[in-house]
């Protein structure tokens, strides 16, 4: 099978923080599929949000390509794409197909609006390690950046994340999208991951194209304090050690994330 011919899986693509990762997009539409309008999102606006589960993909379908692949190294078959993995019906399925055929952990990267349900968590439990968007500390800079749909509270999605990593025997990170909109909310954010009390927090600032400006290093240096103060393992983009990836689909990684980097 060619590149070319590849339509639900990317990559792999060289993440600073899950190695070689090779996408899995259940997902796999034109326009975005999901339940936040993120202002630093590299794959545009959102104007249709929503948070009710489909069937976007089927699994045979995704299982087709997986089977395809050639021998590459991967470390991690990533379930992320064009919107919110945790939309997809059959996220559940697609993990425990690919646990029986491939070596790989399974990572889920996740804007955690709808962590709440019952069947998301059923699903995620599944995973090796879940990656898990939280941007804000209150609900105005929440609305400010994230941009949710109608329903989505944040009270919610951390008392969600907190349950969560009861019930989660795998890794859990927190991401964290630092713009000048929650520059200052560092330490709130750093008080609410540490009652969380994720495996790792990983720090982020927009370095893909997007209509929001990077913070610099400096100002990311001192954010990662407030989380080290917390006692909280913590990873920042501009620190991170990214391997070098050959990737197989360079046109499909370019339509997913923005750029490969």
């Amino acid at each position: 099978m060619q590149s070319a011919d590849f339509k639900y899986i990317y990559g792999p693509v060289p993440s600073w923080r899950l190695g070689s990762s090779l996408g899995i997009d259940l997902l796999s539409q034109p326009e975005k599929v999901c339940s936040f309008d993120c202002t630093y999102c590299q794959l545009g606006r959102n104007d249709v949000k929503g948070t009710t589960r489909s069937l976007f993909v089927r699994t045979g379908d995704v299982m087709k390509e997986i089977e395809s692949l050639p021998g590459i190294h991967i470390d991690y078959l990533t379930l992320s794409g064009r919107g919110e993995p945790t939309l997809a019906l059959n996220l559940g399925d697609i993990i425990g197909a690919l646990k029986k055929i491939r070596g790989e952990k399974i990572a889920v990267i996740t804007n955690s609006s709808i962590i709440s349900r019952k069947d998301v968590r059923e699903d995620l439990l599944a995973a090796d390690f879940v990656i898990a968007k939280l941007d804000a500390a209150t609900d105005d800079v929440f609305t400010a950046i994230n941009r949710p749909a109608k329903g989505v509270r944040l009270q919610s999605v951390i008392q969600a994340l907190v349950d969560f990593r009861k019930e989660f025997a795998g890794r859990l990170a927190l991401q964290v999208m630092f713009t000048s909109a929650n520059k200052g909310s560092a330490r709130e954010i750093s008080d609410i991951a540490g009652a969380i009390g994720p495996d790792e927090v990983q720090l982020n600032t927009p370095l893909r194209p997007c209509m929001e400006k990077p913070l610099s290093a400096d100002d990311m240096g001192l954010i990662k304090a407030f989380f080290d103060r917390q006692g909280l393992r913590s990873v920042d983009v501009y620190s991170a050690e990214k391997k070098k990836v050959n990737s197989l689909s360079g046109a499909d990684t370019l339509r997913r994330r923005g750029k490969e980097a």
